[in-house]
């Protein structure tokens, strides 16, 4: 028995949002009377973290505390139209729609400040920390609460604003096929490192190592966890997942529940490193281009070529199993 490791690299780009008949979002936004900014959305939070990046677009531009921002997904039936979360989307169109929405209500805001401070709205700026201040005169300030009170109980306004982020539908020159699909993309680059055992085929994913130009980072944080929750994702697709081995007879033939479907254990996940890198993009919330789907897509390829390092086996369907690792092995004795 021989332990053979093998090193794989692999780069992927990929397209934010998508091309049908037009790829729009929805925001809404309205302040309360205390001075709290409600966003409606349509759009879910799938859990890789859509609501807090849109709070901090939100509290960027309003130039209010992310505290004083509340994020309101609620259904098809009440909230603003969006496509869906899917696509890599949902930083770049609702963070733009919901760019454009606190602009408006800002512009609202600093006017009724400047109404109760008796100054022009345009010498007006926030601090970041829930006061409207003119400018020059730090001293001269009104907060947010007594902004939002004064616009409901004195002036009769409501501070609100609507936001619609739009990728038009966009058709290939006959002549050329030449289009724009997408609105910018990102790109990424993986190198694994496996080791493979020639006795029974078994593959061992050792290390990922990541590389992703996503634009910009508005939540470095929860960027890397993405990079590194869609590396699990491409390990276990590559060596773990048969995703509908029998379909469409998948139910008389394949697993029916999670202890039948493999997939990576605590003591499957490789070690990761990430870098992000930024390259802003001139259309994205703050330079902001998608990076949801494209972190699972990488590690595949990477893992595929190091496996073809270590033993010279060229596998091109998944899963990377031990059968098919020692199937080609067999061949290129033979």
């Amino acid at each position: 028995m021989t332990l053979l490791r093998g090193r794989g690299y692999a780069s992927v780009n990929y397209p934010t949002g998508m091309n049908l008949g037009g790829d729009p979002s929805q925001a809404l936004i309205h302040a309360t009377t205390m001075g709290a900014f409600v966003i409606s959305l349509s759009s879910v939070d799938l859990g890789q973290g859509l609501k807090t990046v849109v709070a901090q677009c939100a509290a960027e531009t309003l130039g209010m505390p992310m505290e004083n921002v509340i994020v309101d997904t609620a259904d098809t039936d009440t909230g603003p139209h969006c496509m869906g979360t899917f696509a890599s989307r949902g930083t770049h169109r609702v963070g733009n729609a919901v760019i454009m929405a606190a602009r408006e209500a800002r512009d609202v805001m600093l006017a009724v400040a400047a109404d109760e401070l008796e100054v022009d709205a345009g010498d007006l700026e926030t601090d970041g920390t829930g006061f409207v201040r003119l400018k020059g005169s730090p001293e001269t300030k009104i907060h947010i609460a007594d902004i939002t009170l004064a616009a409901h109980f004195k002036q009769g306004r409501t501070i609100s604003g609507r936001g619609i982020f739009l990728k038009e539908r966009n058709y290939p020159v006959p002549e050329t096929g030449e289009m724009d699909p997408d609105s910018c993309q990102a790109h990424a680059c993986t190198v694994a490192e496996v080791e493979v055992d020639d006795e029974t085929g078994v593959v061992t994913v050792l290390s990922l190592h990541n590389a992703y130009e996503i634009g910009r980072a508005l939540n470095p944080a929860m960027a890397a966890q993405q990079v590194e929750g869609g590396g699990w994702m491409g390990v276990s697709h590559a060596v773990f997942e048969s995703t509908e081995p029998y379909y469409p007879a998948s139910r008389d033939h394949g697993p029916v529940d999670f202890c039948e479907y493999l997939m990576p254990g605590p003591a499957e996940i490789p070690v990761q490193s990430s870098v992000i890198l930024e390259r802003p993009a001139s259309n994205g919330p703050f330079g902001a281009k998608g990076i949801g789907e494209m972190t699972a897509n990488a590690p595949i390829p990477a893992i595929a070529n190091a496996i073809f390092d270590a033993c010279g086996v060229r596998l091109t369907t998944m899963p990377f199993t031990p059968e098919s690792v020692l199937r080609g092995l067999d061949a290129l004795r033979a």
